[in-house]
Parts: C-alpha cells; sequence; structure tokens
C-alpha cells in the first residue's frame, strides 16, 4: 500500500517518477488566466487568517460544504473565520475521491509543510498553524505566488477597470510578471437589465459619447488599446456558447440603440448584435496579436434565490448542455475568411464536448505558427484527474499534444498553485504508461523535452512571455 500524497503521488510507475522529478517537478508555473485580485498583489495583501487566504471566494469548497449540510453562514454568511474554517473542516474527510480532497491536503503541504490530514480534530492546530505563518510578509499575496515560482500571472479585468494596480505593480520592478487580461462580456451580453448603466460607465471612462454601435466598438477598441499598453496579451469571454448569425452593423446598431433606450428586443437579435460584436472585437485581438480565450458551456446561476440574496459566483453553477460546434465553427470560419483570425483557445465545460473541441482547432490551424488554435485544458468542472487525462487523450488523438500550452488555476485563491503540479503529475503519468506498454519509445529525454514544452515553453513562446 503507497502512502497518501507522498513524493510520487499519482506517479504510478518509475518511468512517470524520472519524467517528473527530473522534467517538470522544477519549472517556472505560466498561469494565463486566473481571477485573482490585482490590489493584492500590487500591495502583497497579507491574509489575517487561513479562512481568508483559503475559503473566501471559494464556490468550489462552499457548494461542498452544503452538500455537507453546512448551513450557508459559514459558507458566505457572517459566521467567524475560525467558526467557517471548522465547518471546512469536518466537511473535508467527506470529500473523498473529490479533487477537493487532493487539493486541499496538497496545498496545505506545499505551503506550510501540514502533512496531517485535515478533520474536526486537527482542525485548530491546522487553522493556527497555517495562520501564523501567514503572518510573514513572504507569505503575503506576492510571496505565495513566488514561493510557487510563478512567473507570469494574466489577471482578468473588466473593459472599465482603471488598471491602477497593474500599473503600480509594474512600476515596482518585480521579476514576476502581472499582466491583465480583457474581459468584455457584460458588453455581449446586452439582456442584463443593467446595459444600459455599463454603456454609461465606459462613456465616462473613454471621455466620449455612446449613442451608436460604432461608438461602443470605437469605445471599447480604446480600452483595448490602454490594456495593451499595460502589456496584455489576451482576452477572455465567458458564454454559454457562440451564437448564430451573420455579422450585419445596422442590425447591430438597431438593437444596441434599443436596449439603451429601455426597449425590449427579440432573441435573434441579442444573438446577431453579439455575432457581430465578437467579430469586430476577434479582428482587433488580431490586428493587436493577442490571443482570445472562450471559456464555453457553463449553465450559470441555477437557483434563483441564491442568486437573488447571494449574488453570483457563489456556487449555484453546473455544466450545461448547449449546441457548441456550429456556431464556434462559423464565428471562427468568417474570422480566418477576413485573415483576422486571432491566436484561440477554447476551453469547454461539458466532457461530451470534448472530441467537438479536440477537432474543431484542426480546423483553423492555419500552419502560420505551432498551435495557433488550441484545446483549452480541463476547466471548473473538469480540471481534476479524470477531466485532465479525458482532455489530454482527446486532444493527443485528434491533434498534437506536443503543441499544448498546458494547465492553468482558472482561480480566485492565492492557494491553488499546487494545481500545476497536480497537472503535471498526471501528464507524467499518463504519458508513461505508454511508454511502460511499449507504445512509445523509452526515449527520455526527447518525451521529457514535449514535457517540459507542455507544461511551460508552449506557454512562453505562445504568448510571446520574456519570462
Amino acid at each position: 500500500m503507497k502512502p497518501f500524497l507522498d513524493e510520487h503521488f499519482l506517479l504510478k510507475t518509475d518511468t512517470a517518477r524520472l519524467l517528473y522529478h527530473d522534467f517538470a517537478r522544477d519549472l517556472p508555473i505560466i498561469d494565463y488566466h486566473n481571477h485573482l485580485p490585482p490590489e493584492q498583489i500590487a500591495q502583497n495583501h497579507t491574509f489575517s487568517n487561513l479562512t481568508q487566504a483559503w475559503l473566501y471566494g471559494d464556490h468550489y469548497k462552499w457548494r461542498a460544504m452544503r452538500a455537507h449540510g453546512v448551513s450557508e453562514q459559514y459558507c458566505t454568511g457572517n459566521a467567524s473565520d475560525e467558526d467557517k474554517f471548522a465547518q471546512w473542516a469536518a466537511t473535508v474527510p467527506y470529500t473523498l475521491r473529490n479533487p477537493l480532497y487532493h487539493w486541499t491536503h496538497l496545498e496545505l503541504q506545499r505551503y506550510f509543510s501540514i502533512s496531517n490530514l485535515l478533520s474536526p480534530s486537527t482542525a485548530t492546530e491546522i487553522y493556527r498553524d497555517a495562520s501564523a505563518q501567514l503572518q510573514d510578509p513572504q507569505f503575503g499575496a506576492r510571496g505565495l505566488l513566488e514561493h510557487q515560482r510563478v512567473s507570469v500571472v494574466c489577471t482578468t479585468d473588466d473593459p472599465l477597470d482603471t488598471l491602477e494596480h497593474h500599473s503600480a505593480y509594474q512600476a515596482q520592478g518585480h521579476q514576476m510578471k502581472m499582466l491583465p487580461t480583457f474581459r468584455p462580456d457584460k458588453f455581449i451580453l446586452l439582456q442584463n437589465p443593467a446595459y444600459p448603466s455599463f454603456v454609461s460607465a465606459l462613456e465616462e471612462r473613454v471621455g466620449k459619447s455612446i449613442t451608436q454601435y460604432a461608438d461602443l466598438v470605437s469605445a471599447l477598441y480604446l480600452r483595448m488599446d490602454f490594456f495593451a499598453s499595460l502589456g496584455c496579451r489576451l482576452s477572455d469571454h465567458g458564454l454559454e456558447y457562440l451564437p448564430m448569425g451573420v455579422p450585419d452593423e445596422a442590425q447591430a446598431n438597431r438593437t444596441f440603440q434599443a436596449v439603451c433606450q429601455g426597449t425590449s428586443v427579440s432573441q435573434d437579435a441579442v444573438a446577431q448584435f453579439q455575432v457581430t460584436l465578437l467579430h469586430d472585437l476577434g479582428r482587433q485581438y488580431h490586428t493587436l496579436g493577442w490571443t482570445q480565450q472562450f471559456h464555453l458551456g457553463a449553465l450559470r446561476n441555477n437557483n434563483p434565490y441564491a442568486l437573488k440574496t447571494l449574488g453570483p459566483d457563489t456556487g449555484w453553477d453546473s455544466i450545461g448542455d448547449f449546441p457548441q460546434a456550429v456556431g464556434l465553427s462559423r464565428f471562427l470560419g468568417r474570422l480566418a475568411e477576413d485573415n483576422a483570425l486571432a491566436k484561440t483557445v477554447l476551453y469547454n465545460l461539458n466532457p461530451a464536448d470534448n472530441a467537438v473541441f479536440a477537432t474543431m482547432i484542426g480546423n483553423f490551424n492555419d500552419g502560420s505558427l505551432a498551435g495557433k488554435i488550441q484545446y483549452g485544458s480541463g476547466w471548473w468542472f473538469l480540471d481534476q484527474k479524470d477531466g485532465m487525462e479525458k482532455q489530454l487523450n482527446a486532444l493527443s488523438n485528434m491533434g498534437l499534444l506536443s503543441r499544448f500550452i498546458g494547465m492553468l488555476t482558472d482561480s480566485r485563491s492565492f492557494l491553488s498553485f499546487p494545481r500545476h503540479e497536480y497537472f503535471r503529475r498526471i501528464l507524467c503519468n499518463l504519458i508513461a504508461q505508454d511508454i511502460e506498454n511499449g507504445e512509445l519509445p523509452a526515449d527520455m529525454a526527447w518525451t521529457g523535452k514535449i514535457i517540459q514544452d507542455i507544461c511551460y515553453y508552449n506557454a512562453k513562446n505562445y504568448f510571446q512571455f520574456s519570462a
């Protein structure tokens, strides 16, 4: 019987251990998509206790706690931080076979050198030990990232953001790069009742009136230029699916003006507006040399009462079963036809769509650079062992795994970065199994190079980071 979470965790053979320990383990991390607060990185924020660093904003943990019968006051409510942690500790033993069990203990080990299993009997000791360590300035937000050898971190930022914290951070001259990512969802999803207020805020930000669709596009382009001035290399979009339709600026203008005036519009008009705006944004991403990301397939805010009382992003989302292929194909195809298709990363949330996404990327890799269109890593409900292996297998069978740009955290927590280690161990074990079975040659030097590329160098070259 193997010990739990030892140095060979997830590495089933000597070949897997060699590949991980000799090639993957010590590489830097490029985390090109996450939801970390830039202000906390710029200020090297110190967390008062382990709950603040670990449980605040973590809807993964909240979902598990609710499933275990824990009251909302211990998730998003007003219970004390220590009481919230106690409830999380009481939940953890019941997360067996959920990735949270692995992540929890991996994070305790990697950040705090705590090897005890978290449970009600160990909760107080672990809470006080880790909380005390977090008071050391070296365990501030920036220190936690540097502890995991993070060389680049790309935050996710609204077009209205001032990016003042990115500017301040860059002026400090740190070796680790923090760069913004342009996320214009609020201007694409015009069904939101607050849409006119978003447009008004954008007017104030750019200092120009926005009364027509063309004004909106021009204002967003100005914001993109500002983001680019601070090193932005990526955009991101969190959509259910790519809508059908053909870009039509005149119709998009009519829809935009109607919504801004408080007039209801049809779903067809909404979809046509979104297609037009995404097309115009996509062309500009290509002009700027950015990479566009699409996170597709989440069915969000399923619980109306929870949305009303707690707000979005509090753990009430699930996998959706939306049609993906045709809208995605037509969107990418129009941009390719115009010679305006930017580098693109596609993430799917429904594992039933793995083969759709893995084959879709091959339709638009045009030979201009290696892996121009990427099938992104296992995301959200799929960033666990089974989900990662299925994504890696789909990409291997239908594309070039060797050109994959690897893992990211997509996290709001500074303690989530051992997920890169988790991915690297899974990758090394998967490839080692093929070597052990005689399905791949035992060429450790070449195989090790491919693993290093996937874990670090492909992303470094793809995004043109100097780190």
